[in-house]
């Protein structure tokens, strides 16, 4: 019965140690989302914090339609993030 516990403990221990290295690899990870076609990309960490955003110039003229694209970027960088996140975690706590 010692042994059991013994084992649950550490296999939890190594969950944890897992799961804190894969906050910190999403700390540092960097996705980026683009929109019509490259003209507008975003580029997020894995903390959902923006580090960059590319505009092509052609877009500046049409404001409602710069607004879409920025839109759609930034919704298509969240969910890599959501995406690689829920990988890693997932990674961290199996077996």
């Amino acid at each position: 019965m010692r042994g059991n516990i013994a084992q649950m403990m550490q296999q939890a221990q190594r969950m944890q140690d897992n799961l804190k290295r894969a906050q910190e690899e999403l700390a540092v990870l960097e996705v980026t989302g683009s929109a019509g076609g490259g003209m507008v990309s975003v580029t997020l960490t894995g903390n959902h914090e923006v580090r960059r955003v590319k505009i092509d110039p052609s877009v500046l003229s049409d404001a409602e339609m710069l607004e879409d694209l920025v839109t759609a970027a930034m919704n298509d960088a969240a969910s890599k993030v959501k995406e690689e996140s829920s990988k890693r975690m997932n990674a961290a706590t199996a077996g």
